[in-house]
Order: structure tokens, then sequence, then C-alpha cells
């Protein structure tokens, strides 16, 4: 028989984090840091009127960019939050996630043979979904020393005749990694120089620590109207079942963005966008107080880590930590799975973030502090262990 499948599809590899949640579901006293999903439910305030639209029966589809309302206040909120302002009508999109934003953005701007450059260690969609449209993914090794910040010289040295797109994301996912606006500004100026446009991955906005603030690219002179913002409600309101993101562009892209989503999806959930109209006007408080938990266990993890003696950059953004294991002479594929299989500790291999990310683990901390103790004690026996043999 001929062979049924996309040779593009076969090439891709499945995600590097989902081989360890296989395995840990089948290990009842296991405990896993690895899912990028908060623990809080979501606030009853959001889920009361996602029920009440259903009681009132709200089960139709909606337009194709969403219910009016909702991009009414998504572009209140980032006028109020970054002060630019977008057409809730020309300019705002409602996504199955922030993840089809992505997806949609990439489809409606490239052609096969455009490249896209993407900082590494980064989220795990990025590399194959550029991929999928026959374009050519162009990744930078971002580095420790530099707190896996993106520098205007890795930037330069990446960029060819062929380069279009640039993906930030940051706060970073795996890294916790921010960028300040004194950070985007010689990256803004590239772009606007060498023509490139900007997708800005900002679903961790909302979450960050010690002081710092998000600052969008978008909100820089003369970047609006070549970034197109990815956000959404799954990290900030604890909605991640939701599936619901939106994207912000110009209109010439947003517009082509809306006729990919028309023909692929139709709308985003009905009950979804009626839900979050709630969090986004009255959510301010519940975000506030998620990130003041996630604060403390960002803390704990890093006098843990500092105590044990694994070094980890402070990482300012996001629910995760990013601490080094090159001590150990071992992949981290092979420190996690012995890690897992000694220990019944799950965490992800930095290798499931790009190449890059060999020698690095990622650990979520959207998990109780008592989780987080009983995790870290399991993580200092194995250490040890490892350091004991090392020495013999």
């Amino acid at each position: 028989m001929r062979n049924p499948l996309s040779k593009t599809i076969e090439q891709i590899k499945p995600s590097g984090i989902r081989k360890f949640f296989d395995i840990v579901s089948e290990m009842p006293h296991a405990i896993s840091l690895g899912v990028g999903e908060p623990d809080f439910d979501t606030p009853w305030h959001v889920r009361s009127e996602g029920i009440r639209s259903l009681e009132k029966g709200r089960t139709f589809y909606t337009s194709n960019s969403g219910l009016i309302e909702l991009r009414q206040e998504i572009c209140k909120w980032y006028q109020r939050k970054y002060n630019v302002l977008y057409d809730y009508k020309t300019e705002a999109l409602l996504t199955v996630g922030g993840s089809e934003g992505i997806d949609v953005a990439l489809r409606a701007m490239l052609d096969p043979g455009d490249e896209v450059i993407i900082p590494e260690p980064c989220y795990v969609s990025y590399v194959p979904c550029v991929q999928l449209i026959g374009a050519v993914p162009v990744t930078i090794e971002l580095k420790n020393e530099n707190q896996f910040r993106l520098t205007s010289e890795e930037l330069l040295a990446a960029i060819t005749d062929k380069t279009k797109i640039l993906i930030l994301a940051f706060p970073s996912n795996p890294t916790g990694a921010v960028m300040t606006k004194e950070d985007l500004e010689p990256i803004a100026k590239i772009c606007q120089e060498k023509d490139i446009y900007v997708i800005s991955d900002e679903i961790y906005s909302e979450l960050t620590y010690g002081g710092q603030k998000h600052c969008s690219i978008s909100s820089l002179p003369g970047m609006k109207e070549r970034t197109i913002v990815i956000n959404g409600f799954s990290k900030a309101y604890a909605m991640t079942g939701w599936r619901l993101g939106y994207a912000l562009a110009p209109e010439v892209i947003a517009h082509q963005m809306t006729k990919i989503h028309q023909f692929a999806i139709m709308c985003a959930p009905t009950t979804s966008q009626y839900a979050a109209i709630e969090a986004i006007k009255n959510g301010d408080a519940d975000i506030e107080k998620m990130c003041k938990s996630y604060d403390q266990r960002r803390r704990f993890l890093l006098k843990k880590f500092e105590e044990i003696g694994l070094p980890c950059f402070e990482p300012h953004g996001a629910f995760y930590v990013f601490p080094c294991i090159k001590e150990f002479g071992i992949t981290s594929d092979e420190f996690a799975t012995r890690l897992l299989r000694e220990e019944e500790l799950a965490v992800v291999p930095g290798t499931a973030f790009g190449d890059c990310g060999e020698g690095f683990l990622r650990i979520s901390y959207a998990y109780s502090i008592e989780q987080l103790k009983e995790a870290m004690g399991r993580l200092e026996r194995f250490i040890g262990r490892l350091r004991e043999q090392k020495t013999c």
C-alpha cells in the first residue's frame, strides 16, 4: 500500500514533554513537576459566568472573530496595561488557546522557504508549526550567562535575506526568563531596520516577580504595526481547559488569520468566551493572589537549590525554574529518566525545548508547597547518590 502519511509530519518528533507523563500516570506514588498548568481552580465568579451562559442556552456559534464584548474588553485591557490601542473590530481574534493563535499567525504570514528566527530553549510547538508550513526554523541558542535573554548581537547573526519573522516568548517557557523594556529596545530597532515581523507570545505576561513588570514589544515606537501579540486566559486566570486565547495584530494580518480560523475552527468555544468576559473585567485580584503564591514557591525552590548546590539563575516570570545539571556528566534525558525510576519524581529534560536545553531541567512550581517540599527531598536524595558515585 502507498504510505498514507505526510513525509513532513513523519519527520517531526513528538513532544518531549509527554513521554514522562505517560509513565507517571501508571505510578500511583509519583510526584510530577512537569505539567505547565496552574494548580488553582478557575475562580468561582468566572466559572459561574460559564455556567450561567449554559443555563441561558448560549450554546451557538459566535462570530468567527469572537464575541464583540470580549474583544472590546481585551482591547481595553491591553490599552490599560501597555498603552497600545487595538481596534476590536479589525485587529482582534479569539482563538482556541494561544497555541492556535501561533499556528494561524504563522500560516497567514509564511511561504515555503521563508525563515523564522526562534530563540531556544522555547515552547515545544514553534519549530514544528514552522516546519509544517514548509518554512525554515532558524534557532538561536540563548545563554545561561545572559539569563536566557535574547541579545541584539545574537539576533543580527541569525538574520538572512530570507528572514521574515522573529518569535519572542517572554516570560519564557521553559526558563522563566523575562526581557525588560531596555532589553527589547535594541531588538525592536533591528526588526525595523531589517523589516522583520514579530510574533510575541505573551501568555505568561501577568506572572512576573521580584519587581519585574512585563513589557510588550508592541508598545515600543514603530512596533505595533509589525507585531502579532498572542495571549490568552489559560495561565493568568487558571483556565487551561477552557481553551481560549487571542491574537492582536495589524488589520491586514488579522484579516487573513481570521480567514484560516474560519475554515479550520469556525469560532472559539462560546461558553469559554462568556466566562472570559468576567475574567478580564473582574479578575485582577485573582491574578494577584495566584501570582503571590507562585512567587512564594519560586523563592522556596531557589533557596532549596542553593542549599543542595544545584545552580539555577533566578527566573522572574512564568512558573518554571531551569536548573543546571551539567556537573553530573549525564544527559538531561538520562537524569530525568533515572529520577523518575529511582525516586518517582517527574521533571522535564531541557532537550524537550531544543537541543541547547541539554544539561538543564524544567521544573514547574505550579504545585503546592507541600508537594514541592516532598519533591525536593526526593531530588536531594537522588543528587546525593549521583555525587557519591562520582567520588567513588
